[in-house]
């Protein structure tokens, strides 16, 4: 896949025609006869290709005067992967919008993060995505308002002011424009037998493209769960058929309040139940899950890529679809990846509980054995380092890096440049390259991370005869590139760890 699919109109009619829902996200195809645009997969008998204009988001589409098509729900199409392999401005600005910066700060709070003028934001996107900052928020604004409205019996100027608008006028002209029914209509269209969760409790799918193998996903974020923070639940949610199924569960800190979220895989979606304490959090909620489970990745580039070589090649076909475990808080998975430094699973989360304990905001959670908020890096930068059971030089470690975090001169979020946070995390006193790649890995989303130090990854690699030494390995994955943080996944999961499974 290349930047700016949109523009290739013979690739996108084929697309269209054989109904290929990987390219769902990808881009929007817009009908002029019906005035209405779809994904890709649409299930409706395909317009003709003369009939049809593409786009690269559905804000553009949106923009152009089109209509959602009531029958594929466009605006609940996997997000493009383009924003997950990428780290340039417009890429750095579309993990903001979605993380709901724009809402909260508006396009000069988005500016500010960045690093550049409102006006040379608001002309890439537009150059590259057919509309502004504005218009990328307000689309995502109309699909919280969908969800709000189909699932939840939340009186509508709740609704409305849950999804960002600002006024039930404006709420109720967007959701027309958009929907091209009103805000009851849409309701009313919703399936009269679907469970109505109390207020703050919402049950939703989370799309993603096939194929996607759970296993070490899951068994990775079960394995190494903080307790307190983190669980996995038997028995948790309601899966396929109404079976009772198990669900990965944590808290999450969220800009309004906090959540907790149980997550669960399904053959075509992830179950998510998302209990928040203020549901204006809920866009950023899901933007965090998604990014927590890789769900907006393209599994078929990665692994016809991977395929490529012959030690790999097994692999891949014999569990295809891996994902990267990655986090809803940046900020809390350096603090674990530094407790984690040249120690097993089963220790880093003894250090990583006793700091949850000690410093952690508490929660009520009447479902589980979720108790805690992760500490933020401002409540940890007020801890005395004399009560850290870690070697000095690790406590060191841990300090300096709170200290940088919690005053904001080492910026981790969804705006951060990959290349410079992993250097000005490299600066700092005892962090080597394994924990400033596993945290650019699975904190910051770099698809292309590589841990050759890894003992898992040199023990795997010995395994399989690929060279073992850090420099030659770096040099032979060199044709996994961009995609080696999913080669670890597949290197990872020769080797009989825990975090490679599904739990029972």
């Amino acid at each position: 896949m290349q930047k700016g699919m949109h523009t290739d109109t013979e690739r996108c009619v084929r697309a269209v025609q054989s109904k290929d829902a990987r390219f769902d996200g990808w881009f929007f195809t817009a009908v002029l006869t019906t005035g209405i645009y779809c994904r890709p997969s649409c299930p409706v008998v395909p317009p003709k290709p003369e009939n049809m204009v593409f786009h690269p988001s559905a804000a553009a589409c949106q923009q152009a005067g089109f209509r959602a098509c009531k029958r594929c729900r466009p605006d609940t199409s996997p997000g493009s992967p383009e924003w997950n392999r990428r780290a340039d401005l417009v890429a750095r600005a579309m993990r903001l919008i979605a993380d709901g910066v724009v809402d909260r700060e508006g396009v000069p709070g988005l500016a500010a993060r960045l690093g550049y003028s409102t006006r040379q934001i608001e002309r890439q996107l537009l150059a590259e995505l057919g509309a502004g900052p504005l218009a990328l928020a307000r689309a995502q604004r109309a699909q919280t308002a969908r969800l709000l409205i189909e699932t939840t019996a939340l009186p509508m100027a709740q609704v409305a002011f849950a999804a960002g608008f600002s006024s039930i006028r404006t709420f109720n002209d967007t959701v027309r424009e958009v929907f091209a029914l009103s805000p009851s209509e849409l309701r009313a269209r919703a399936p009269r037998n679907a469970a109505r969760p109390t207020p703050g409790a919402l049950s939703l799918r989370l799309p993603f493209r096939a194929p996607l193998n759970p296993d070490n996903l899951f068994g990775h974020l079960a394995a190494t769960a903080v307790p307190g923070v983190e669980e996995w639940l038997p028995h948790c949610l309601e899966g396929a058929g109404g079976t009772p199924v198990g669900a990965y569960r944590r808290t999450l800190r969220l800009p309004y309040g906090h959540g907790i979220v149980a997550l669960a895989p399904q053959p075509d979606h992830i179950a998510c139940r998302l209990t928040l304490g203020d549901l204006r959090d809920l866009p950023v909620a899901i933007s965090r899950c998604r990014r927590l489970l890789d769900l907006d990745a393209d599994p078929v580039a990665v692994d016809d890529r991977l395929r490529t070589d012959p030690v790999l090649a097994p692999l891949v076909d014999k569990a295809p679809g891996r994902r990267v475990p990655r986090t809803v808080d940046e900020a809390e998975f350096a603090v674990r990846a530094v407790l984690g430094q040249q120690v097993s699973t089963a220790a880093a989360r003894t250090h990583a509980a006793r700091l949850v304990t000690a410093h952690g905001e508490p929660v009520d959670d009447p479902e589980g054995g979720l108790t805690h908020l992760f500490p933020s890096p401002e409540a940890l930068a007020a801890l005395d380092p004399g009560t850290l059971a870690l070697p000095r030089t690790r406590r060191t470690t841990l300090t300096t890096l709170v200290r940088h975090l919690a005053e904001g001169e080492l910026p981790l979020g969804a705006e951060s440049d990959w290349a410079q946070a992993r250097a000005r995390l490299l600066a700092l006193p005892g962090f080597g390259p394994w924990t400033a790649d596993v945290i650019a890995m699975r904190a910051l989303g770099d698809p292309d991370a590589f841990l050759p130090t890894d003992l898992g990854i040199r023990r795997a690699a010995r395994e399989l005869g690929l060279p073992s030494t850090p420099a030659a390995l770096t040099a032979r994955a060199a044709a996994w590139r961009p995609w080696r943080a999913y080669a670890v996944q597949y290197l990872w999961a020769t080797d009989s760890h825990p975090i490679n499974f599904l739990p029972a």
